[in-house]
């Protein structure tokens, strides 16, 4: 019975995740159709990248004992594809200069995955200390990923409106961040559970943000003319809510 209790709270866990690993799929279709990263950042999607191979590193049985993290492997594994998509995209719009910038960013990235891999593989000759090692770093990458969420609430309080933090964004990161929470103290895991404990409060708080402040964005209709004028900014504004919530719960990969 408590197994299987662990295994659904995971599949819903993986689900919720899964979805805000692909919340920027909005962003990335405008960069196609614009053919330009413009004022987009890709640090995000590249810390992204770094915690989704630490983790799935973490769940894998060179690491892990056998699959007893087999759900962390899934959904991390997806999160790879996803992250390593959106930085070659931006990559391969970016200008002369932002490409430097991917390069001199994502490879130290990569080299640093690739010596915590081979430390804990080679160095290590138990369980109990590779997952010391890969989890500790896994968790410190997590916690870092917390900065956007709090960006989003900030300017929310400062325009009295949630514009920039949508609701099904929120709530998924209210679900993912709290079942991995669930999940992370049923197998007694501090390293899976750990960031949830900084994410489940924020989203918490997220959606407390929502409910106080979702009417004055519904009363303030804008006028005729300022709907023409203010088109663009509205676009911009939509891509860069989705950008900010999606690096909330990457976390929730743990």
């Amino acid at each position: 019975m408590a197994e299987t209790i662990r295994m659904v709270i995971a599949v819903l866990g993986n689900a919720a995740s899964m979805s805000l690993y692909a919340a920027p799929v909005v962003t990335f279709k405008r960069v196609i159709r614009k053919k330009s990263t413009e004022e987009f950042s890709c640090i995000p999607y590249i810390i992204g990248l770094l915690n989704c191979l630490l983790f799935t590193w973490y769940g894998l049985p060179v690491v892990s004992c056998k699959w007893e993290n087999f759900p962390i492997v899934t959904v991390n594994g997806v999160g790879i594809v996803l992250e390593l998509s959106y930085v070659l995209i931006y990559f391969w719009f970016a200008s002369s200069k932002g490409k430097v910038k991917v390069a001199l960013t994502a490879i130290p990235v990569v080299l640093v995955f690739c010596i915590i891999a081979a430390v804990s593989a080679f160095a290590f000759h138990d369980s109990r200390h590779r997952k010391l090692l890969v989890g500790s770093i896994g968790l410190v990458v997590s916690v870092t990923l917390y900065g956007s969420p709090l960006v989003a609430m900030k300017k929310v309080i400062q325009t009295k409106s949630v514009e920039f933090m949508p609701l099904t964004l929120s709530l998924c990161s209210f679900f993912s961040s709290t079942l991995w929470l669930i999940y992370g103290l049923l197998i007694r895991d501090i390293f899976v559970a750990g960031p949830s404990v900084l994410g489940t409060p924020l989203s918490i708080l997220q959606l407390v943000l929502y409910c106080r402040y979702r009417k004055g964005s519904v009363a303030e209709e804008p006028s005729k003319g300022d709907q023409e004028k203010g088109n663009s900014e509205k676009v911009d504004m939509e891509m860069g809510k989705v950008e900010t919530n999606v690096t909330n719960h990457m976390n929730e990969n743990s």
